[in-house]
């Protein structure tokens, strides 16, 4: 296997555009107007487009509904939120690390700001527990990764995923952990979301689902900006787009839809109104052949060609900016301020 090497901090010979996206030379000078990939421009301002942060929503409103909530959908609340900020928290950790081995310097600062955003994740993850639960509550959802063994399931089959190349830097386990990646992007969110989404369509926790579609949003783009490098590796490096490789993607994708499946058995089952199971089992095997085949591998599942949520799209696959995806008046949300500031909430 071809060991990558990391990018150099300058390199006063090589060009500003690199000769490779990975083992190639570059002087690692950041010039937008002289770089190798002509669509890293655009996903920088789209990145940079996305820019938010937890402090813009008010949370009122969400403060004074958790309480009423069932204890079905409070537990489930706490704990998706406590699944999102572990997986959220290695994504910032493994971003960094592949930014090391990107030769472009291009790349290597989307990277950057991808980790930056992952971070935010993170953060709003503690902005909506220390609005509606105590410190003690908040340090036990933050370990739930320990004490659920489903939840462990989950993590331990992304970080074993990325382990071997953190362990062991080679095109071949880059290509691999780029599959879990988008996994965890792209795909075991995805019946959190979907959670969160549901209670927003009944006008419950509103200020939550925002800053969660503001996440899915990220993370779409985050999806998209890891299948460019996947589709460039492998076009500069066609040595490594074997039937193997194929064979281990769209198991991989089977495999974690599969846990996908399983852990939204267990906090969404059959006893959140508005989510069936069997809808929703659904629809993470038709998100399992989309993303699947955006890394241009077989789909795992016969079938499963349309979305069986529909309602969702328009919670999910819209561009926010700075306008309501919902109904204006029932919707509208306040940024903070002096006046409304969220530690006086």
């Amino acid at each position: 296997m071809l060991e990558i090497k990391k990018r150099d901090l300058i390199d006063v010979d090589a060009p500003n555009a690199s000769t490779g996206i990975v083992n190639g030379k570059s002087s690692n000078i950041l010039n937008w107007d002289d770089v190798r990939f002509p669509w890293a421009y655009p996903k920088y301002k789209r990145m940079l487009g996305n820019f938010w942060t937890p402090f813009e929503i008010n949370m009122s409103k969400d403060i004074k509904q958790f309480p009423n909530l069932t204890e079905q959908e409070k537990d489930t609340f706490l704990k998706v939120i406590g699944l999102l900020a572990l997986l959220d928290s290695i994504q910032t950790d493994y971003a960094g690390k592949v930014a090391d081995y990107l030769t472009d310097s291009s790349l290597n600062a989307l990277m950057i700001i991808l980790a930056q955003q992952e971070v935010v994740h993170n953060h709003s993850y503690s902005y909506v527990l220390s609005s509606i639960v105590p410190k003690a509550k908040q340090d036990e959802v933050f370990d739930y990764w320990r004490t659920e063994p489903t939840l462990r399931r989950r993590n331990d089959f992304i970080t074993n995923g990325y382990k071997s190349f953190v362990e062991n830097p080679t095109v071949e386990n880059l290509l691999h952990s780029i599959i879990y990646d988008v996994i965890l992007e792209g795909l075991f969110f995805y019946s959190g979301f979907a959670f969160f989404y549901n209670l927003a369509r009944n006008q419950k926790m509103v200020a939550t689902s925002t800053m969660i579609n503001y996440i899915n949003r990220d993370e779409q783009l985050h999806v998209g900006l890891f299948e460019k490098i996947f589709k460039e590796i492998l076009r500069e490096n066609p040595q490594y787009d074997t039937a193997e490789l194929q064979e281990l993607g769209t198991n991989t994708f089977k495999k974690a839809a599969e846990l996908e499946i399983e852990w939204a058995e267990q906090i969404i089952g059959n006893q959140i109104d508005g989510l069936l199971m069997p809808e929703l089992e659904e629809y993470i095997k038709f998100m399992a052949n989309k993303r699947s085949e955006q890394l241009g591998f077989t789909a795992p599942f016969e079938g499963y060609r349309t979305n069986p949520l529909r309602w969702i799209v328009a919670y999910q696959e819209v561009d926010l900016g700075k306008t309501d995806f919902f109904e204006q008046k029932s919707r509208q949300y306040t940024k903070t301020s002096d006046a409304n500031g969220f530690d006086e909430l």
